[in-house]
């Protein structure tokens, strides 16, 4: 048992050195994480109306347009590969200092900024929800003050300690942290709903934000011997270079976040239930996209900025080519599987307690239209991330800012003009995101001199004929057991008509997978077979020291 333990302890302090091998443990982790999400999600739609949830969804606007400006554009563009790269030259020491004066600036900034959206929270929130009438606006001007000042600390910090452990290559706990915020959220839901209603899951983001940065501590302190300091000098090593970069990715964040907040301000027009079908269909179509897309990209960053960083471009365009085709690989299957079962996934996953039928027609309906470009916004996190390795976060920008200005432009046109349903904002999101992709590609192309054709395509061509094959592989069973098997009125049969369909799906996609000889199918072989040696020699080590203990 001891010696279990220490294996335990190993693997939780090793570094993941490999791309695949560290995205593995994210996606394990954030498979668990999202899990937990739309767990969450169903406990509230069994205890709220669509209606009531959508003012607790829009509160949670404000305080994202705050974090995402002031601190994740920071983290994905200029901490992490500044971070990484003064580690890279054994300058740990002032790759810390250089990490505490960010976290300095990073708090003291969002902290004047909440106080200032505090005492200015209900005019804001009357603009950005005009469809609420004045009860609906006192709420969410209330739970937006909550869930502010629970980021000013504990999610700064926390999202910081994120970045330095995936630097030094750890990124199991990180990864294991958004579980335990969720968790948070959860006892909020279970614990304090009974007695503070809406309050409860509010309360619960406090908790699960002290939960996130909690757990990273020991790891951040502990082994990589981290101390903070209250400098602020702006002349320090690494600052100015994280200010520099950070600019770009600042605007590009805030175009994009006009963009998140038009959709909401037109869902509220359609009223509180569309924020809430909205929602609740991006958080479900997010699942992948955080499973494969997010993960792989996040895991693939450190070793895109460490190849450039020494001049070693084919590494880097063979590291890039091998990212961006795994996450096709997984992705494709999942845009099928949501796009075809939406309406029984939908079901599954919130059809509890006061979420009628005609919400889970309309979610099925905006998680169909979002799973269309699912590959496209997979992809967007992993060519963005390939910019930010070489230093360039402009071009990014400037993409994002011209497609977030046309999704805009969309959602209007089909909301205000064409008097269109809340799935049309899914749809003109993924129109948005498609075109994203394509310019993000072409211009990164050019920019490393050309990938090769062959390499590129030959391999996405073939993703997508399977996952068009595995499209209609899934239709047909689902037809068929549902006329003839299962009764789908009844949750178990709900469940085993879309288990066994998806699994019908899949195992059609990866039989082709296998045909057309795509290299990803064989790499999760491996993968597959790793996990099941490792579990084998953990078993052998255990055995060993129980047959050792009598002597």
């Amino acid at each position: 048992m001891v010696k279990l333990i220490k294996k335990s302890i190993e693997l939780i302090l090793r570094p993941q050195n490999g791309i695949f091998s560290a995205a593995t443990i994210i996606m394990i982790a954030v498979a668990s994480s999202r899990i937990l999400g739309l767990l969450r999600d169903r406990m509230l739609a069994a205890r709220f109306t669509p209606d009531q949830l959508g003012v607790y969804q829009a509160a949670f606007r404000l305080p994202n347009l705050v974090f995402e400006l002031l601190v994740m554009g920071v983290l994905s563009t200029a901490f992490i590969p500044v971070f990484t790269s003064l580690v890279e030259k054994g300058r740990k020491k002032d790759a810390f200092r250089m990490a505490s004066i960010v976290i300095n600036v990073g708090i003291a900034v969002f902290t004047v900024s909440s106080i200032v959206i505090f005492i200015f929270s209900h005019p804001i929130c009357r603009f950005l929800a005009p469809g609420f009438n004045d009860a609906q606006i006192n709420e969410m001007v209330s739970y937006t003050r909550i869930m502010l000042f629970a980021q000013v600390f504990p999610l700064i910090l926390g999202n910081f300690f994120t970045g330095m452990l995936q630097s030094f290559r750890n990124f199991l706990i990180p990864a294991i942290a958004p579980i335990v915020y969720n968790i948070g959220i959860i006892i909020g839901i279970i614990f304090l709903v009974p007695s503070y209603g809406l309050y409860g899951p509010v309360f619960g983001v406090v908790i699960g934000a002290v939960f996130f940065v909690l757990i990273q501590i020991p790891l951040v302190i502990g082994m990589h011997g981290y101390r903070h300091t209250l400098d602020t000098d702006l002349n320090a090593e690494g600052v100015k270079e994280v200010g520099k970069l950070m600019l770009p990715r600042t605007i590009g964040l805030g175009i994009a976040q006009i963009d998140t907040t038009v959709d909401l301000m037109l869902s509220t027009l359609l009223g509180a239930s569309a924020v809430t079908i909205f929602t609740f269909a991006q958080h479900l179509q997010q699942v992948p996209i955080g499973l494969f897309g997010a993960s792989l990209s996040q895991a693939a960053l450190p070793t895109l900025s460490a190849t450039w960083s020494k001049d070693n471009v084919d590494e880097y365009k063979r590291v890039f080519l091998n990212a961006f085709h795994q996450i096709l690989f997984l992705v494709v299957p999942m845009s099928a599987i949501l796009i075809v079962l939406r309406i029984p996934a939908v079901r599954l996953v919130f059809g509890a307690g006061r979420f009628d039928w005609m919400a889970t027609v309309l979610t099925g309906q905006t998680v169909a239209y979002f799973s269309v470009s699912l590959f496209a916004q997979s992809l967007i996190h992993l060519i963005a991330r390939a910019f930010f390795a070489i230093h360039d976060s402009k071009t990014p920008v400037i993409i994002g800012g011209i497609t977030v200005l046309l999704n805009t432009v969309l959602s209007i046109l089909f909301i205000m003009v064409f008097k269109m349903p809340v799935w049309s904002l899914a749809l003109s999101t993924s129109i948005a995101s498609i075109i994203n992709a394509t310019l993000l590609l072409i211009l990164l192309d050019r920019l490393v001199k050309g990938f090769s054709r062959i390499d590129l395509f030959v391999p996405a061509i073939k993703i997508f004929l399977a996952g068009i094959v595995t499209g209609f592989a899934l239709y047909i069973p689902i037809k068929l057991l549902d006329q003839l098997v299962f009764d789908t009125t009844r949750t178990f049969s709900l469940f085993m008509l879309t288990s066994v369909s998806t699994l019908i799906g899949l195992g059609v996609y990866l039989l082709l997978a296998w045909f057309l000889d795509i290299p990803q199918v064989f790499q999760i072989i491996q993968i597959l077979n790793r996990t099941k040696n490792l579990r084998r020699g953990l078993l052998v080590e255990t055995t060993q020291e129980v047959v050792d203990v009598p002597k």
